[in-house]
Protein backbone atom coordinates (compact mmCIF):
# COMPACT_ATOMS: atom_id res chain seq x y z
CA UNK A 1 0.00 0.00 0.00
CA UNK A 2 2.80 2.39 0.88
CA UNK A 3 4.44 1.67 -2.48
CA UNK A 4 1.15 2.40 -4.25
CA UNK A 5 0.77 5.73 -2.43
CA UNK A 6 4.38 6.62 -3.23
CA UNK A 7 3.88 5.76 -6.89
CA UNK A 8 0.75 7.88 -7.08
CA UNK A 9 2.58 10.78 -5.47
CA UNK A 10 5.33 10.55 -8.10
CA UNK A 11 2.73 10.52 -10.89
CA UNK A 12 0.98 13.53 -9.36
CA UNK A 13 4.27 15.38 -9.08
CA UNK A 14 5.02 14.83 -12.75
CA UNK A 15 1.49 15.84 -13.69
CA UNK A 16 1.91 19.11 -11.82
CA UNK A 17 5.38 19.73 -13.19
CA UNK A 18 4.49 19.12 -16.82
CA UNK A 19 2.34 22.23 -17.35
CA UNK A 20 4.99 24.42 -15.72
CA UNK A 21 7.68 22.98 -17.99
CA UNK A 22 5.48 23.59 -21.02
CA UNK A 23 4.35 27.07 -20.04
CA UNK A 24 4.23 29.40 -23.00
CA UNK A 25 6.56 32.42 -22.98
CA UNK A 26 5.34 35.73 -21.66
CA UNK A 27 5.40 38.63 -24.14
CA UNK A 28 5.91 42.24 -23.05
CA UNK A 29 5.79 44.83 -25.81
CA UNK A 30 6.64 48.42 -24.94
CA UNK A 31 6.14 51.15 -27.53
CA UNK A 32 6.91 54.76 -26.65
CA UNK A 33 5.32 57.67 -28.50
CA UNK A 34 7.27 59.92 -30.93
CA UNK A 35 10.83 59.01 -29.93
CA UNK A 36 13.34 59.18 -32.79
CA UNK A 37 16.32 56.93 -33.45
CA UNK A 38 18.62 59.85 -32.65
CA UNK A 39 17.29 59.98 -29.09
CA UNK A 40 19.16 56.78 -28.19
CA UNK A 41 22.92 56.37 -27.93
CA UNK A 42 22.53 52.87 -29.34
CA UNK A 43 21.75 54.52 -32.68
CA UNK A 44 23.38 57.93 -32.27
CA UNK A 45 26.55 57.76 -30.20
CA UNK A 46 26.60 61.51 -29.57
CA UNK A 47 23.02 61.73 -28.30
CA UNK A 48 22.92 63.82 -25.11
CA UNK A 49 19.98 61.82 -23.74
CA UNK A 50 20.59 59.19 -21.05
CA UNK A 51 19.05 55.74 -21.70
CA UNK A 52 21.18 53.30 -19.68
CA UNK A 53 18.51 50.61 -19.28
CA UNK A 54 17.92 50.29 -23.02
CA UNK A 55 21.68 50.07 -23.52
CA UNK A 56 21.80 47.30 -20.90
CA UNK A 57 18.85 45.60 -22.58
CA UNK A 58 20.76 45.59 -25.88
CA UNK A 59 23.80 44.14 -24.14
CA UNK A 60 21.60 41.33 -22.87
CA UNK A 61 19.63 40.91 -26.09
CA UNK A 62 19.38 41.97 -29.73
CA UNK A 63 19.39 45.40 -31.37
CA UNK A 64 17.72 45.87 -34.75
CA UNK A 65 19.32 48.33 -37.19
CA UNK A 66 16.65 48.14 -39.91
CA UNK A 67 13.49 48.45 -37.83
CA UNK A 68 10.54 50.49 -39.07
CA UNK A 69 7.33 51.85 -37.61
CA UNK A 70 4.05 50.74 -39.10
CA UNK A 71 3.33 54.33 -40.15
CA UNK A 72 4.59 57.87 -39.63
CA UNK A 73 1.87 58.81 -37.15
CA UNK A 74 0.32 57.11 -34.14
CA UNK A 75 -3.16 55.91 -35.18
CA UNK A 76 -2.15 53.98 -38.31
CA UNK A 77 0.91 52.57 -36.55
CA UNK A 78 -1.25 51.13 -33.78
CA UNK A 79 -3.54 49.61 -36.38
CA UNK A 80 -0.61 47.97 -38.18
CA UNK A 81 0.84 46.72 -34.89
CA UNK A 82 -2.38 45.19 -33.60
CA UNK A 83 -3.66 43.68 -36.88
CA UNK A 84 -0.48 42.66 -38.68
CA UNK A 85 -1.73 44.37 -41.83
CA UNK A 86 0.27 47.19 -43.41
CA UNK A 87 -1.07 50.68 -44.09
CA UNK A 88 -2.21 49.78 -47.59
CA UNK A 89 -4.60 47.21 -46.15
CA UNK A 90 -5.59 48.28 -42.63
CA UNK A 91 -8.56 50.50 -41.87
CA UNK A 92 -6.56 53.36 -40.32
CA UNK A 93 -4.30 55.13 -42.83
CA UNK A 94 -4.24 58.51 -41.08
CA UNK A 95 -5.18 59.63 -37.60
CA UNK A 96 -8.56 60.72 -38.95
CA UNK A 97 -10.56 60.27 -42.11
CA UNK A 98 -11.79 63.58 -43.51
CA UNK A 99 -15.06 61.94 -44.49
CA UNK A 100 -15.59 59.54 -41.56
CA UNK A 101 -13.58 60.96 -38.65
CA UNK A 102 -12.03 58.50 -36.21
CA UNK A 103 -12.18 54.96 -37.54
CA UNK A 104 -12.57 52.10 -35.06
CA UNK A 105 -11.46 48.52 -35.55
CA UNK A 106 -14.27 46.44 -36.95
CA UNK A 107 -15.91 43.47 -35.19
CA UNK A 108 -14.08 40.14 -35.46
CA UNK A 109 -10.78 41.79 -36.32
CA UNK A 110 -7.88 39.47 -35.56
CA UNK A 111 -5.57 41.35 -33.22
CA UNK A 112 -2.42 40.25 -31.43
CA UNK A 113 -4.41 40.12 -28.17
CA UNK A 114 -7.38 38.18 -29.54
CA UNK A 115 -5.07 35.67 -31.19
CA UNK A 116 -2.99 35.09 -28.06
CA UNK A 117 -6.11 34.54 -25.99
CA UNK A 118 -6.60 31.37 -28.05
CA UNK A 119 -3.43 30.06 -26.43
CA UNK A 120 -4.62 30.92 -22.90
CA UNK A 121 -2.78 34.21 -22.49
CA UNK A 122 -3.87 36.88 -20.06
CA UNK A 123 -3.89 40.09 -22.10
CA UNK A 124 -3.61 43.70 -21.01
CA UNK A 125 -2.64 47.10 -22.37
CA UNK A 126 -1.58 50.30 -20.65
CA UNK A 127 -1.42 53.72 -22.27
CA UNK A 128 -2.75 55.04 -25.58
CA UNK A 129 -5.13 52.75 -27.49
CA UNK A 130 -6.32 54.97 -30.35
CA UNK A 131 -8.29 52.31 -32.29
CA UNK A 132 -11.80 52.84 -30.95
CA UNK A 133 -13.41 55.03 -28.31
CA UNK A 134 -15.95 53.80 -25.74
CA UNK A 135 -19.18 52.78 -27.40
CA UNK A 136 -17.53 51.62 -30.65
CA UNK A 137 -16.60 48.18 -31.94
CA UNK A 138 -12.93 49.05 -31.59
CA UNK A 139 -12.62 49.24 -27.81
CA UNK A 140 -9.76 47.03 -26.59
CA UNK A 141 -11.95 44.80 -24.43
CA UNK A 142 -13.78 43.84 -27.65
CA UNK A 143 -10.47 43.29 -29.45
CA UNK A 144 -8.95 40.63 -27.23
CA UNK A 145 -7.78 42.53 -24.15
CA UNK A 146 -8.84 41.36 -20.70
CA UNK A 147 -7.83 44.78 -19.39
CA UNK A 148 -7.01 48.16 -20.84
CA UNK A 149 -6.04 51.03 -18.57
CA UNK A 150 -5.18 54.42 -19.97
CA UNK A 151 -6.49 56.58 -22.80
CA UNK A 152 -8.80 55.29 -25.53
CA UNK A 153 -8.90 58.57 -27.44
CA UNK A 154 -5.67 59.90 -28.95
CA UNK A 155 -6.32 63.46 -27.85
CA UNK A 156 -7.06 62.38 -24.30
CA UNK A 157 -3.55 60.93 -24.32
CA UNK A 158 -2.06 64.42 -24.84
CA UNK A 159 -2.82 65.42 -21.24
CA UNK A 160 -0.39 64.08 -18.63
CA UNK A 161 -2.50 65.60 -15.86
CA UNK A 162 -5.94 64.53 -17.05
CA UNK A 163 -8.53 64.11 -14.31
CA UNK A 164 -9.58 60.62 -15.41
CA UNK A 165 -8.26 57.38 -16.81
CA UNK A 166 -10.30 54.74 -18.66
CA UNK A 167 -10.46 51.13 -17.47
CA UNK A 168 -12.36 48.86 -19.86
CA UNK A 169 -14.48 51.76 -21.15
CA UNK A 170 -15.27 53.10 -17.67
CA UNK A 171 -13.87 56.44 -16.52
CA UNK A 172 -11.99 56.52 -13.23
CA UNK A 173 -11.51 59.91 -11.58
CA UNK A 174 -8.01 60.97 -10.58
CA UNK A 175 -8.64 63.03 -7.48
CA UNK A 176 -5.23 64.69 -7.57
CA UNK A 177 -6.00 66.26 -10.94
CA UNK A 178 -9.58 67.46 -10.41
CA UNK A 179 -10.45 71.13 -10.28
CA UNK A 180 -7.37 72.13 -12.24
CA UNK A 181 -4.93 70.46 -9.82
CA UNK A 182 -1.83 68.77 -11.24
CA UNK A 183 -0.72 66.33 -8.57
CA UNK A 184 -0.71 63.01 -10.43
CA UNK A 185 1.41 62.38 -13.53
CA UNK A 186 -0.72 59.79 -15.31
CA UNK A 187 2.17 57.96 -16.95
CA UNK A 188 3.15 56.80 -13.46
CA UNK A 189 -0.34 55.37 -12.91
CA UNK A 190 -0.16 53.42 -16.16
CA UNK A 191 3.23 51.91 -15.35
CA UNK A 192 2.09 51.02 -11.82
CA UNK A 193 -0.99 49.29 -13.22
CA UNK A 194 1.17 47.43 -15.73
CA UNK A 195 3.48 46.12 -13.00
CA UNK A 196 0.47 45.16 -10.90
CA UNK A 197 -1.01 43.13 -13.76
CA UNK A 198 2.27 41.30 -14.28
CA UNK A 199 2.42 40.40 -10.58
CA UNK A 200 -1.19 39.20 -10.56
CA UNK A 201 -0.67 37.00 -13.63
CA UNK A 202 2.80 35.68 -12.90
CA UNK A 203 1.52 32.11 -12.75
CA UNK A 204 0.07 32.05 -16.27
CA UNK A 205 1.33 33.21 -19.67
CA UNK A 206 0.61 36.87 -20.33
CA UNK A 207 0.79 39.42 -23.14
CA UNK A 208 1.35 42.93 -21.86
CA UNK A 209 1.32 45.89 -24.25
CA UNK A 210 2.81 49.07 -22.83
CA UNK A 211 1.57 51.77 -25.23
CA UNK A 212 3.31 54.48 -23.22
CA UNK A 213 2.55 58.16 -23.78
CA UNK A 214 6.11 59.44 -23.33
CA UNK A 215 7.62 61.52 -24.90
CA UNK A 216 4.63 62.80 -26.88
CA UNK A 217 3.64 66.43 -26.37
CA UNK A 218 2.56 68.18 -24.26
CA UNK A 219 6.18 68.22 -23.15
CA UNK A 220 5.72 68.23 -19.38
CA UNK A 221 7.23 66.23 -16.54
CA UNK A 222 7.05 66.68 -12.75
CA UNK A 223 9.55 69.31 -11.66
CA UNK A 224 10.96 66.96 -9.02
CA UNK A 225 11.33 63.93 -11.29
CA UNK A 226 14.89 62.51 -11.04
CA UNK A 227 15.11 62.23 -14.83
CA UNK A 228 15.03 66.02 -15.12
CA UNK A 229 18.16 66.43 -13.01
CA UNK A 230 20.35 65.33 -15.92
CA UNK A 231 19.24 68.26 -18.05
CA UNK A 232 18.58 71.25 -15.78
CA UNK A 233 21.87 72.93 -16.67
CA UNK A 234 21.65 72.30 -20.41
CA UNK A 235 21.39 75.41 -22.63
CA UNK A 236 18.03 74.24 -24.00
CA UNK A 237 14.48 75.51 -23.89
CA UNK A 238 12.12 74.16 -21.23
CA UNK A 239 10.33 71.93 -23.75
CA UNK A 240 13.61 70.41 -24.98
CA UNK A 241 14.74 69.69 -21.40
CA UNK A 242 11.38 68.12 -20.62
CA UNK A 243 11.45 66.04 -23.80
CA UNK A 244 14.90 64.66 -22.98
CA UNK A 245 13.78 63.92 -19.41
CA UNK A 246 10.68 62.13 -20.69
CA UNK A 247 12.90 59.84 -22.80
CA UNK A 248 15.02 59.10 -19.73
CA UNK A 249 11.95 58.56 -17.54
CA UNK A 250 10.57 56.00 -20.00
CA UNK A 251 13.97 54.30 -19.94
CA UNK A 252 13.89 54.13 -16.14
CA UNK A 253 10.44 52.56 -16.28
CA UNK A 254 11.65 50.03 -18.84
CA UNK A 255 14.18 49.08 -16.18
CA UNK A 256 11.40 48.70 -13.60
CA UNK A 257 9.66 46.20 -15.87
CA UNK A 258 12.83 44.18 -16.43
CA UNK A 259 13.65 44.22 -12.71
CA UNK A 260 10.18 42.93 -11.84
CA UNK A 261 10.46 40.07 -14.32
CA UNK A 262 13.74 39.08 -12.70
CA UNK A 263 12.26 39.38 -9.21
CA UNK A 264 9.36 37.08 -10.13
CA UNK A 265 11.68 34.44 -11.58
CA UNK A 266 10.21 34.87 -15.07
CA UNK A 267 13.34 36.15 -16.78
CA UNK A 268 14.12 33.12 -18.93
CA UNK A 269 10.54 32.72 -20.07
CA UNK A 270 9.76 36.34 -20.98
CA UNK A 271 10.54 38.21 -24.17
CA UNK A 272 10.55 41.99 -23.85
CA UNK A 273 10.52 44.25 -26.91
CA UNK A 274 11.04 48.01 -26.89
CA UNK A 275 10.51 50.46 -29.75
CA UNK A 276 8.71 53.66 -30.84
CA UNK A 277 5.54 54.34 -32.81
CA UNK A 278 7.06 56.71 -35.40
CA UNK A 279 9.76 59.29 -35.89
CA UNK A 280 10.39 62.33 -33.72
CA UNK A 281 8.80 65.76 -33.86
CA UNK A 282 10.58 68.54 -35.75
CA UNK A 283 11.48 70.82 -32.82
CA UNK A 284 13.95 68.27 -31.45
CA UNK A 285 16.01 67.71 -34.59
CA UNK A 286 18.25 70.75 -34.22
CA UNK A 287 18.91 70.75 -30.43
CA UNK A 288 19.02 66.96 -29.93
CA UNK A 289 19.53 65.39 -33.35
CA UNK A 290 16.44 63.30 -32.64
CA UNK A 291 16.03 62.02 -36.21
CA UNK A 292 19.56 60.64 -36.23
CA UNK A 293 20.57 62.70 -39.26
CA UNK A 294 17.87 61.10 -41.40
CA UNK A 295 15.55 63.01 -43.69
CA UNK A 296 12.10 63.84 -42.39
CA UNK A 297 10.28 63.63 -39.07
CA UNK A 298 6.92 62.39 -37.81
CA UNK A 299 4.20 62.36 -40.54
CA UNK A 300 6.80 61.86 -43.29
CA UNK A 301 7.53 58.56 -45.04
CA UNK A 302 11.14 59.54 -45.49
CA UNK A 303 13.44 57.61 -43.15
CA UNK A 304 13.30 60.10 -40.29
CA UNK A 305 9.55 59.61 -40.01
CA UNK A 306 9.46 55.81 -39.89
CA UNK A 307 12.81 54.47 -38.67
CA UNK A 308 12.59 53.35 -35.06
CA UNK A 309 14.83 52.11 -32.26
CA UNK A 310 14.09 48.45 -31.58
CA UNK A 311 15.58 46.09 -29.01
CA UNK A 312 14.49 42.62 -27.89
CA UNK A 313 15.55 40.72 -24.77
CA UNK A 314 14.89 37.01 -24.07
CA UNK A 315 17.50 35.40 -21.81
CA UNK A 316 18.46 31.90 -22.87
CA UNK A 317 16.93 32.39 -26.31
CA UNK A 318 18.45 35.57 -27.74
CA UNK A 319 22.23 35.64 -27.76
CA UNK A 320 23.40 38.60 -25.65
CA UNK A 321 24.94 41.59 -27.39
CA UNK A 322 23.77 40.69 -30.88
CA UNK A 323 22.65 42.95 -33.70
CA UNK A 324 20.45 42.24 -36.69
CA UNK A 325 20.01 44.13 -39.95
CA UNK A 326 16.84 42.21 -40.80
CA UNK A 327 14.24 44.42 -42.45
CA UNK A 328 11.37 44.37 -39.94
CA UNK A 329 8.40 46.40 -38.82
CA UNK A 330 5.46 46.65 -36.42
CA UNK A 331 3.58 44.61 -39.00
CA UNK A 332 5.54 41.55 -37.85
CA UNK A 333 4.28 41.40 -34.26
CA UNK A 334 1.19 39.28 -34.97
CA UNK A 335 3.06 36.51 -36.78
CA UNK A 336 5.97 36.65 -34.33
CA UNK A 337 3.73 36.45 -31.26
CA UNK A 338 1.82 33.55 -32.81
CA UNK A 339 4.99 31.51 -33.27
CA UNK A 340 6.21 32.34 -29.77
CA UNK A 341 2.87 31.13 -28.39
CA UNK A 342 2.92 27.95 -30.46
CA UNK A 343 -0.09 29.00 -32.52
CA UNK A 344 -0.52 28.39 -36.26
CA UNK A 345 0.36 31.30 -38.49
CA UNK A 346 -2.67 33.64 -38.66
CA UNK A 347 -4.38 34.22 -41.99
CA UNK A 348 -4.71 37.48 -43.85
CA UNK A 349 -1.72 39.33 -42.45
CA UNK A 350 1.23 41.06 -44.11
CA UNK A 351 4.04 40.41 -41.63
CA UNK A 352 6.54 37.64 -41.02
CA UNK A 353 7.60 35.90 -37.85
CA UNK A 354 11.06 37.09 -36.87
CA UNK A 355 11.49 34.31 -34.30
CA UNK A 356 14.23 32.63 -36.39
CA UNK A 357 16.28 35.84 -36.29
CA UNK A 358 15.69 36.21 -32.54
CA UNK A 359 16.98 32.67 -32.01
CA UNK A 360 19.99 33.14 -34.29
CA UNK A 361 18.67 30.87 -37.02
CA UNK A 362 18.28 31.47 -40.79
CA UNK A 363 15.37 33.79 -41.47
CA UNK A 364 12.87 32.77 -44.18
CA UNK A 365 11.61 35.69 -46.28
CA UNK A 366 14.57 37.85 -45.28
CA UNK A 367 14.46 39.36 -48.78
CA UNK A 368 10.95 40.75 -48.18
CA UNK A 369 9.77 44.30 -48.85
CA UNK A 370 7.96 46.79 -46.61
CA UNK A 371 5.16 49.09 -47.78
CA UNK A 372 3.60 52.29 -46.38
CA UNK A 373 0.98 54.82 -47.36
CA UNK A 374 -0.33 57.76 -45.36
CA UNK A 375 -2.90 60.49 -45.92
CA UNK A 376 -1.48 63.37 -43.90
CA UNK A 377 1.76 65.20 -43.32
CA UNK A 378 3.76 67.40 -45.70
CA UNK A 379 1.63 66.01 -48.58
CA UNK A 380 -2.01 64.87 -48.70
CA UNK A 381 -0.76 61.39 -49.66
CA UNK A 382 2.55 59.58 -49.51
CA UNK A 383 3.67 56.10 -50.57
CA UNK A 384 6.94 54.37 -49.75
CA UNK A 385 8.58 50.98 -50.25
CA UNK A 386 11.75 49.53 -48.80
CA UNK A 387 13.23 46.52 -50.60
CA UNK A 388 16.83 45.48 -50.06
CA UNK A 389 18.98 48.59 -50.10
CA UNK A 390 16.42 50.54 -52.12
CA UNK A 391 13.84 53.04 -50.88
CA UNK A 392 11.10 54.37 -53.15
CA UNK A 393 8.94 57.39 -52.29
CA UNK A 394 6.22 59.35 -54.09
CA UNK A 395 3.34 61.71 -53.30
CA UNK A 396 0.62 60.34 -55.63
CA UNK A 397 -0.06 57.09 -57.43
CA UNK A 398 1.15 58.51 -60.76
CA UNK A 399 3.76 60.90 -59.41
CA UNK A 400 7.41 60.42 -60.42
CA UNK A 401 9.11 57.99 -58.05
CA UNK A 402 12.05 59.13 -55.97
CA UNK A 403 14.63 56.37 -55.51
CA UNK A 404 17.37 56.21 -52.90
CA UNK A 405 20.18 53.74 -52.29
CA UNK A 406 20.15 53.61 -48.50
CA UNK A 407 23.40 51.65 -48.34
CA UNK A 408 25.22 54.74 -49.66
CA UNK A 409 22.69 57.45 -48.92
CA UNK A 410 20.80 56.78 -45.65
CA UNK A 411 19.72 60.44 -45.46
CA UNK A 412 17.95 60.21 -48.85
CA UNK A 413 19.69 63.16 -50.47
CA UNK A 414 20.51 61.72 -53.91
CA UNK A 415 17.54 60.68 -56.04
CA UNK A 416 18.93 58.01 -58.39
CA UNK A 417 15.67 57.07 -60.12
CA UNK A 418 16.96 58.10 -63.55
CA UNK A 419 19.93 55.73 -63.21
CA UNK A 420 17.90 52.65 -62.22
CA UNK A 421 14.70 52.42 -64.28
CA UNK A 422 14.46 48.68 -63.60
CA UNK A 423 14.35 49.27 -59.82
CA UNK A 424 11.83 52.07 -60.28
CA UNK A 425 9.58 49.76 -62.28
CA UNK A 426 9.84 47.05 -59.61
CA UNK A 427 8.94 49.40 -56.77
CA UNK A 428 6.08 50.97 -58.71
CA UNK A 429 4.68 47.47 -59.24
CA UNK A 430 4.93 46.78 -55.48
CA UNK A 431 3.11 50.03 -54.73
CA UNK A 432 0.32 49.17 -57.16
CA UNK A 433 -0.04 45.66 -55.76
CA UNK A 434 0.03 46.60 -52.07
CA UNK A 435 -2.41 49.52 -52.20
CA UNK A 436 -6.03 48.52 -51.62
CA UNK A 437 -8.60 51.27 -52.29
CA UNK A 438 -10.60 52.40 -49.26
CA UNK A 439 -13.82 54.43 -49.00
CA UNK A 440 -12.36 56.34 -46.06
CA UNK A 441 -9.43 58.00 -47.83
CA UNK A 442 -9.01 59.63 -51.24
CA UNK A 443 -5.93 58.50 -53.14
CA UNK A 444 -4.67 61.17 -55.57
CA UNK A 445 -3.20 60.21 -58.93
CA UNK A 446 -1.24 63.45 -59.26
CA UNK A 447 0.60 65.36 -56.53
CA UNK A 448 -1.05 68.43 -55.07
CA UNK A 449 0.46 71.51 -53.53
CA UNK A 450 2.78 70.79 -50.65
CA UNK A 451 1.43 71.60 -47.19
CA UNK A 452 3.38 72.44 -44.07
CA UNK A 453 3.18 69.62 -41.51
CA UNK A 454 1.37 70.37 -38.27
CA UNK A 455 3.66 70.77 -35.24
CA UNK A 456 3.61 67.92 -32.70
Amino acid sequence: MRLFVLAMAVVAAFACAAPAAERKPNIIYIMVDDAGVGDYTLYAKDSPIRTPRLEQMAEEGMMFTNAYSGSAVCGPTRCVLMTGTHSGHCIRRANRSRSHGLLALEPNTTTVASYLKKAGYATAGFGKWGLGNPGTTGVPEKQGFDLWYGCYDQRHAHDYYTDYMVRNSKNETIAGNTGGKKQTYVHDLMVDEMLKFIRENKDRPFFVYGAWLLPHGKYVIPSDDPALEHYRDKPWSRSVKNYAAMITKADTDLGRVIDLIKELGLDDNTIIVFNSDNGTNGPFVKPLGSNGGLRGVKRSLYEGGIRMPSVARWPGKIKPGTSSDLLNSHVDLLATAAEIAGLPEPKGHDGISIVPTLLGKPQPNADRHLYWEIYEGPHPFQQAVRVGKWKGYRTATKAPLELYDLSNDPAEQDNVAAKHPDVVKKIEAIMAAEHTPTPYFVTPEQPRARKKAKPG
